[in-house]
């Protein structure tokens, strides 16, 4: 399985960006989530979907970020609103096959990651 993610860029304050996560290999399974390291920073859990189509967020991101996964499972998606300087990182998507569902938020539990693209935002 290959995960190649996609989509960041340089963008203002208040600015959106939309992430894709394009799956090769197989379709999308178990647990998928996205994740984003800040220089200097721990790998962090920013949004997750399950496969009975739960998601979850972390609450930094609440109400501004949504995942979501195209019907035919080979794409995930992450919406970004409201950007914030804080919200600068290296996004990656990330999937479990698994039912990790009292893990999701740890990435040690994923089996399989995409190569990251880089978001900035400036103030």
């Amino acid at each position: 399985v290959q995960l190649q993610a996609s989509g960041g860029g340089l963008v203002q304050t208040g600015d959106s960006l939309r992430l894709s996560c394009a799956a090769s290999g197989r379709t999308f399974s178990g647990v998928v989530a996205w994740f984003r390291q800040a220089p200097g920073k721990e790998r962090e859990f920013v949004a997750g979907f399950w496969r009975n189509g739960n998601t979850f967020y972390a609450d930094s991101v609440k109400g501004r970020f949504t995942i979501s996964r195209d019907n035919a499972k080979t794409t995930l998606f992450l919406q970004m609103n409201s950007l914030k300087p804080e919200d600068a990182a290296i996004y990656y998507c990330a999937m479990s096959p698994r039912g990790i569902y009292s893990t999701f938020k740890i990435p040690s539990s994923y089996d399989y990651w995409g190569q990251g693209t880089e978001v900035t935002v400036s103030s």
